[in-house]
């Protein structure tokens, strides 16, 4: 029996998971969960937010983080979210996940991206090599009361439409038009058929295709040349940016502290046992594949690693970027193994029924994705300090492309806004009751008139809790390393 066959011939890790009866109500019940929700939470009462003397100080939460995260990355995660009130906004999931506990709720559960904010949706190329539109960051996710993820969307737009300088009357029509958007999308949901919903996706080939004819060419134009963009990001275009040729090999490139070869990280021998440690990793990650893309997989052979910082909220939590090759070192492929902490939603709303907090981002993702990565999964390492930590594993920049916010006018803004409600009201349809949602929600605009009103509310606050930081910066109560 060959490696691979006697890898595959071991049992897959099962997660945990609770084992409940699965109820089927009719519809009419359905609609009578929702109306009766209004009972418990007024549509109106979305809009409250007042922080109490017992508010958790944003500071010490953040700091609190920082301790199960690399040292020597903490300083670039505080440098980037010190950039400005939308980067703090990016990197505080935490601390608005303890003010959104104290806010009411409807009761009405879906599975929660847990940090939906607006950069976290954007264009990727989906197995079919299609270009899709998407919620694309789950480290947070579990499932949740609806409103949270609604609310946590709205306030990123409120917080960064006042950065781009937009009216009063211009960021109150971009707020309500993303919550709206979630509104009717839902309501047109509970509607559809099961697998319609399923099935659903905004597809960004056919939304530019609409799009002609209310757009200005120039404009038009401009979208396209960044969808061709994101076409060329895919692994070849990370192994050119990322790699150099060292003694006829391709080899990550040492780009300190953003990228780091493990071999630049750690002495010889740490740095084999690394090694190994990685390579159990990819075999034991391969099992949580599907059958047929395991056995991609197995076509490729790793050959190098290095440690590499991303994002904003999540820079100091161990990500490495993996290099495989499928022969003759010109066949490519780069995966990105992410450890997966504890998500920021644990202590509102209870711990994950998952065995392996990896395996609870895989899980929220595929449930909330239209289309997700071939090579998504998870695993359980030691790391080089014998601690266990949790990965999960993906396709490094496969046709991935953020739309560069910051630099839309008001009604390119309206527009991601309503792509954006769409998306997120289609993942949660997917996990949630969407006739109950629906019902709640109602026909009215009172649901978006309150969350609008409750993100203005947040983006004070997010200022305030800005302003605390950069204070504790400053003092030196936390450390930040800016311009990285």
């Amino acid at each position: 029996m060959s490696i691979h066959a006697q890898e595959r011939a071991e049992p897959v890790p099962a997660p945990r998971r609770r084992a409940a009866a699965v109820s089927h109500p009719s519809r009419a019940e359905r609609v009578a969960t929702g109306k009766a929700a209004r009972a418990k939470a007024p549509l109106e009462s979305h809009a409250e937010f007042t922080p109490t003397e017992t508010r958790p100080d944003p500071v010490d939460l953040l700091l609190g983080q920082a301790t199960s995260r690399a040292p020597d990355l903490v300083p670039i995660r505080h440098g980037r979210m010190l950039v400005s009130p939308f980067t703090f906004y990016r990197g505080g999931a935490l601390p608005m996940a303890a003010d959104l506990a104290t806010t009411a709720t409807s009761g009405l559960g879906v599975q929660l991206c847990g940090d939906a904010h607006l950069s976290n949706f954007g264009v990727f190329a989906s197995p079919e090599r299609r270009m899709v539109f998407d919620l694309n960051d789950f480290d947070e996710t579990l499932p949740g009361p609806f409103e949270w993820d609604v609310k946590r969307l709205a306030a990123s737009f409120a917080v960064a439409t006042r950065e781009s300088g937009f009216s009063n009357k211009e960021r109150r029509k971009i707020v309500m038009t993303v919550v709206a958007s979630y509104r009717k999308a839902m309501r047109e949901f509970a509607e559809e058929p099961t697998l319609a919903v399923w099935y659903a996706r905004l597809d960004i080939e056919s939304y530019i295709a609409d799009m002609r004819g209310s757009v200005k060419p120039a404009r038009l134009k401009n979208t396209e040349a960044s969808l061709a963009k994101a076409r060329s990001r895919d692994g070849m275009q990370a192994v050119s940016k990322l790699t150099t040729v060292v003694d006829g090999q391709v080899r990550f490139r040492h780009d300190p502290p953003l990228v780091v070869p493990v071999e630049d990280l750690f002495g010889d021998v740490e740095r084999d046992a690394l090694y190994s440690e990685i390579r159990d990793l990819v075999r034991k990650y391969r099992r949580s594949l599907q059958s047929d893309r395991r056995h991609l997989l197995e076509r490729f052979a790793l050959v190098h690693m290095a440690r590499k910082v991303v994002g904003v909220g999540s820079v100091g939590t161990r990500a490495f970027v993996l290099l495989f090759d499928g022969g003759d070192g010109v066949d490519p492929l780069v995966l990105q193994a992410k450890e997966a902490q504890r998500s920021v939603l644990t202590d509102y709303v209870g711990r994950t029924t998952y065995a392996n907090e990896g395996a609870r981002v895989v899980a929220g993702q595929h449930l909330m994705q239209a289309v997700s990565d071939i090579f998504l999964g998870w695993n359980r390492s030691p790391g080089a300090d014998g601690v266990q930590r949790d990965f999960y594993i993906r396709q490094l920049r496969d046709g991935k492309y953020s739309i560069p916010v910051e630099e839309l006018l008001p009604a390119g803004m309206a527009v991601y806004a309503r792509a954006c409600g769409w998306t997120l009201a289609r993942a949660h349809a997917r996990s949630g009751d969407r006739v109950a949602i629906g019902r709640y929600l109602g026909k009215s605009d009172r649901f978006e008139t309150a969350v609008s009103d409750f993100a203005e509310r947040y983006a004070d606050q997010n200022e305030a809790d800005y302003a605390a930081f950069a204070a504790a910066v400053k003092d030196g109560r936390a450390e930040a390393a800016t311009g990285i």
